[in-house]
């Protein structure tokens, strides 16, 4: 079963529609990749899938169970305990050192005494390279040390799902190729099956099992979906003149060319 289905989705905001006729699977085990331009709908697409906004049209089911529609907000409830979200920015707490900061979910969400939750948050900060930085508050680490620590809280539940968005934004070409290295471990030591949202080529091409592509010019009236496959795939093989322009970071106008 895929751990996610996707089929039919939509969004409008008022007149203005963003992406329609949006469907796709995510196998589970796999690092699952959105690309495509500025405004094409990706981060939209990202809060669908993680609840935070429901479809206009369309369904999500995350396990085989559908979270979207009326009377889905049980099974959402649920589903949020089987994915972590690591956004952007790494949204960590500044008040609470990254141990605290890991902790959080283990707070809301289990029972476990607080010997326990430690013990467990320690193990997700020792799992990403950080058993050393426990102490430390946010703002005593660099912008990669910060994007391992939103990992390690996205992991803290053991959920067979993340979602990461843009988690190599602002990183040097090293760090994040140490991002990429430690996405892979955890697919493979794990099993965990990744949906990321992602401009960097060098990682879509190093951690991408397949790829969802979107363009806001898909439609006359709102973007949707223009490729879908295995990322080197895509760069090898396709013809479309965005894919084309996309992965050899050429101009459209000189593409089309």
């Amino acid at each position: 079963m895929p751990i996610i289905e996707a089929s039919g989705l939509a969004q409008r905001f008022g007149d203005r529609t963003i992406f329609r006729d949006v469907s796709f699977t995510v196998a589970a085990g796999q690092v699952f990749v959105l690309l495509g331009g500025s405004g094409c709908g990706k981060s939209t697409l990202m809060r669908q899938l993680v609840g935070l906004l429901p479809p206009t049209e369309g369904e999500i089911a995350i396990a085989g169970a559908r979270i979207t529609g009326p009377g889905a907000g049980p099974a959402l409830a649920a589903a949020r305990r089987r994915f972590g979200v690591m956004f952007q920015s790494g949204a960590l707490f500044g008040s609470l050192d990254l141990l605290g900061n890991v902790m959080l979910p283990l707070e809301m969400f289990t029972d476990l005494p607080r010997p326990d939750r430690a013990a467990r948050a320690s193990a997700k900060l020792a799992e990403v390279g950080l058993a050393d930085a426990a102490g430390r508050l946010p703002a005593e680490i660099s912008g990669g040390m910060a994007k391992r620590a939103a990992i390690a809280r996205a992991l803290a539940l053991d959920p067979p799902l993340l979602f990461l968005d843009e988690p190599s934004a602002g990183l040097d070409p090293i760090t994040a190729a140490e991002l990429d290295r430690l996405i892979l471990t955890l697919r493979d030591r794990r099993g965990t099956s990744f949906v990321v949202v992602t401009h960097e080529l060098a990682s879509i091409l190093a951690i991408g099992d397949a790829c969802l592509m979107l363009d806001r010019n898909a439609w006359p009236d709102a973007g949707g979906v223009i490729a879908a496959g295995p990322p080197r795939v895509l760069k090898a093989e396709s013809r479309h003149p965005v894919v084309r322009a996309f992965f050899d970071r050429t101009p459209l106008a000189a593409e089309a060319a």
